[in-house]
């Protein structure tokens, strides 16, 4: 199983997306394991991108981010990071496949509605950075059967 970072950016926040973007997860079999609203603040918001501190279009992605709430999640799953990043889509809307969270959700190519983890690497590293020891969840759900096939003892 692996646990990925989710940030619900503030145009779903204010759009009123994040049921319909939660329960997409949720279908898909994924486990919502941590959950919080927050505002993001600007100390926080150059350590998450970090990376890109010296492209272009950074300035505007650390203010677009701290303008309004975001939804953060940790999703849990077999695969959970690559399953997330395919269920996304495409970084632009315009550009994103229907059936993705941006294909069917968004057409603006800055503002994209929803932030995933890389790599279970970068996950673990977010994770960090958003969710204090012990907000993580590690529940057992009598469903991970039905979920995946477990007749080996372990998710396929």
């Amino acid at each position: 199983m692996e646990t990925t970072l989710i940030i619900l950016k503030p145009d779903a926040v204010q759009r009123g997306l994040m049921g319909r973007i939660i329960g997409r997860f949720e279908d898909k079999g994924l486990q919502i394991v941590g959950c919080k609203l927050m505002q993001i603040s600007q100390e926080l918001a150059a350590k998450h991108y970090e990376a890109h501190k010296t492209k272009g279009f950074y300035p505007g992605l650390v203010k677009f981010m701290t303008s309004s709430p975001v939804l953060v999640l940790a999703v849990r799953g077999v695969g959970a990071v690559a399953m997330s990043r395919k269920m996304m889509g495409a970084t632009f809307g315009s550009k994103a496949e229907p059936g993705t969270i941006r294909g069917d959700f968004g057409v603006s190519n800055s503002f994209n509605l929803i932030h995933g983890s890389d790599s279970p690497e970068a996950a673990e590293r977010e994770i960090g950075l958003f969710f204090k020891a012990g907000e993580v969840l590690s529940p057992s759900r009598a469903i991970e059967g039905w979920i995946y096939d477990m007749s080996g003892g372990a998710p396929e």
